[in-house]
């Protein structure tokens, strides 16, 4: 996949929409094609996260892993969704698990590089951050809303 086809991608991706030229550019370019198999995990909790993901298709299940039974299924990404932001805030280490339920194909960004270029410009910085608060509020909710139906304490809404 070549950089203008990664940078045609982001384009007509609802969480880039509206980004500058110059930032879809940057993106594009640390950008690669990764692909998954059912079954394997992308990344573990806990492990260093210096990645995100772009779903291209495919299917990957956010988890809580137990330290025994099943794991808490928290949320289910499909094409067009973001996946990962622990590479954005120290302490760098990912709060969630992720595994494929069927072959995946993402986009895998450099989170290194990316978050050196947000100190480096902070107009690049603050139009990712305002976009990946949005992600992560939404998938703290998804995790309590799902611990709430899954352990239902009582004296908790």
């Amino acid at each position: 996949m070549t950089e203008e086809e990664i940078l045609t991608e982001l384009r007509n991706q609802a969480f880039f929409r509206n980004l500058d030229e110059e930032f879809l550019r940057f993106l594009a370019r640390s950008a690669r094609p990764r692909d998954i198999a059912k079954g394997d995990v992308l990344f573990k909790q806990g492990d260093w996260a210096d990645a995100f993901y772009l779903l291209r298709d495919g299917e990957v299940l956010i988890e809580i892993p137990s330290i025994s039974g099943p794991s808490l299924e928290i949320q289910r990404l499909r094409e067009g969704q973001i996946l990962g932001w622990s590479w954005l805030i120290a302490p760098y280490k990912w709060t969630f698990q992720a595994r494929a339920e069927e072959d995946t194909h993402l986009l895998e960004f450099d989170g290194a590089a990316i978050l050196t270029h947000c100190e480096e410009d902070t107009a690049f910085g603050y139009a990712l951050l305002k976009r990946f608060s949005g992600l992560m509020s939404e998938r703290l909710e998804a995790a309590r809303r799902r611990m709430m139906d899954e352990w239902n304490p009582p004296g908790f809404a």
